[in-house]
């Protein structure tokens, strides 16, 4: 903790990727712990293949009814979220990437135009035939009407989240402005996330090979523990704000360590 702290309190241009583990304290669950969502159902990771989604029918209204169900539409940011927002208002946040989809840094206060949302975002839906992007809201008022897998009223191609499932591609501009963002950065900040998903896995070598500091946030162990330069296994809402308070206290005018 001692030199996570020293590292984040004296970074100017922070990068910072954050994973599901920043939102477990917003109540929502993540996919590999011990309480996640492929953890308790091995199953549910069929719903996130773009390949099964498409060709199953029954998949498909399965996962409208957990969207409709979905608890992070009611789930508000936390401590975790609100840190980030005072580091950019710090002025040393360059980027914000994350691989969540809930929405939670924006609704934090995190400026959209920082955010980089890997995963995409589950708040609107897209139509996997023509492109057309919807509020999530409008298709989910249809399944509560009873259909159950709503088409596009375009084209009458198939709807999904507008998220990125297994199979499909990221959005190559926002990886570009990821890896251009890590690979400028004085400090790398990865919280809540294990590092195994590809190609999000990757940011953090970027900015080691550029000459960044990486500190890791996690509950858990991650790809990365053994070349950090800190590791900290604690409740992201306590650590993150006390290591971006700590600049602040120190950037007071006759401020003695």
């Amino acid at each position: 903790m001692e030199r996570a702290a020293g590292l984040v309190a004296g970074a100017q241009r922070i990068v910072v990727l954050t994973g599901a583990g920043i939102s477990t304290e917003s109540g929502i669950p993540d996919f590999r712990g011990p309480n996640g969502l492929w953890t308790r159902d091995p199953s549910a990771a069929r719903m996130f293949d773009i390949d099964e989604y498409v060709a199953d029918p029954e998949l498909r209204r399965r996962s409208w009814q957990l969207r409709r169900d979905n608890a992070a539409r009611t789930a508000r940011p936390n401590a975790g979220h609100r840190a980030l927002v005072e580091l950019e208002r710090q002025g040393r946040l360059r980027t914000l990437i994350t691989q969540n989809i809930d929405g939670l840094h924006q609704r934090a206060g995190s400026s959209p135009e920082l955010v980089l949302e890997l995963h995409g975002t589950m708040w609107e839906a897209e139509c996997l035939r023509c492109g057309r992007h919807v509020p999530m809201g409008e298709a989910l008022e249809r399944v509560v009407a009873g259909d159950e897998d709503p088409a596009c009223l375009v084209c009458g191609g198939m709807l999904k989240s507008a998220t990125v499932s297994f199979g499909q591609d990221l959005d190559p501009g926002v990886l570009a402005r990821a890896f251009d963002a890590a690979r400028s950065c004085d400090l790398f900040l990865a919280v809540g996330t294990t590092l195994q998903v590809l190609p999000a896995a990757s940011l953090p070598g970027a900015a080691e090979a550029a000459g960044a500091a990486l500190v890791v946030l996690n509950q858990g162990e991650t790809a990365y523990d053994d070349s950090a330069d800190a590791v900290v296994r604690a409740p992201i809402g306590e650590v993150l704000p006390a290591l971006v308070a700590l600049h602040a206290r120190e950037s007071r005018p006759g401020h003695s360590s």
